[in-house]
């Protein structure tokens, strides 16, 4: 007689295998299929198979957009790093109370949709917003600073809204970092410096190449942000991809791109990976050692 326990277990691995089956496997590979596909204005992709949409990936234009986007995308996880992971470490002394109010006081904007944020944002930065009021006011600048519709206010909004996942996971790292090996260096003559070199920072690089992902591979795709505030001027690859597909209706072309971009998500998951397995490795030699 099988168990119910037993029954039960094996229903559920077989349904959510089922559901990421039907939804995320089945439409990647629809999305694979599309683009060597070729298009067609009333049918969107008809036959023959064709390599044209990967072979325009390699168009200078876009390429150029590529590097930029992975130029704001890059400077927006170092910014959201640079304040992150202080913040994060502040939390990590914190009692569990405060700690628990702090990231409360974090997440709560979330409860707000991130387009209306990023119009609030956009409202906030405009020539008659309250940043430019404020330089105004205090007599910092005569006049409005122009600072919508550039990379800065791209770069503003993207750390605004992706901050937070970045935190999240340094500070399930900083909860796991051992007191007593911070002390153990302070016994041995370490300064503060070489107790972050040497000791918290390899111990918290997971969380560290965590939030990285967390935060990179979003900035690259999120359009909304850069449409708002950046204008026509500050494309990210997302704005390319919704034109292929909402507005040229280059359905292979879109679909070469969203490939691509899931490409270079596989390798930098297999890269997060690698590093925390060697981190990993790292750490059972030193046990050992010990």
């Amino acid at each position: 007689m099988i168990k119910p326990l037993f029954t039960f277990r094996y229903s559920v691995i077989a349904l959510t295998l089922f559901w990421l089956g039907l939804f995320v496997l089945v439409p990647h590979v629809l999305v694979l299929i599309v683009s060597v596909l070729s298009p067609d204005p009333q049918h969107l992709v008809v036959w023959p198979l064709t390599l044209d949409s990967w072979a325009r990936l390699f168009d200078p234009l876009y390429l150029e957009v590529f590097w930029y986007s992975l130029w704001l995308s890059g400077l927006t996880t170092l910014i959201c790093l640079l304040l992150g992971y202080p913040f994060a470490w502040v939390l990590a002394q914190l009692p569990a109370w405060w700690r628990g109010v702090l990231l409360f006081l974090m997440i709560v904007p979330f409860w707000t949709n991130s387009l209306i944020r990023t119009y609030a944002i956009k409202l906030s930065l405009g020539n008659k917003g309250v940043v430019n009021s404020l330089l105004v006011g205090l007599g910092i600048t005569d006049e409005p600073v122009e600072l919508l519709y550039t990379p800065f206010a791209v770069v503003f909004g993207l750390v605004y809204v992706l901050l937070p996942f970045m935190v999240l996971p340094l500070v399930a790292s900083f909860d796991k970092l051992d007191k007593h090996l911070l002390e153990a260096a302070r016994d041995l003559g370490a300064g503060w410096w070489q107790r972050f070199r040497h000791v918290v920072l390899p111990l918290t690089m997971p969380g560290v190449i965590a939030g990285c992902l967390i935060v990179f591979l979003p900035a690259m795709g999120m359009f909304y942000v850069s449409d708002l505030l950046g204008g026509a001027k500050n494309l990210l690859l997302g704005n390319i991809i919704r034109n292929q597909f909402m507005v040229v209706h280059d359905w292979p072309f879109g679909a070469a791109l969203s490939v691509a971009l899931i490409m270079l998500m596989a390798m930098l998951l297999w890269l997060y990976f690698a590093a925390n397995r060697r981190i990993n490795r790292q750490g059972g030699l030193d046990d050992d050692g010990i």
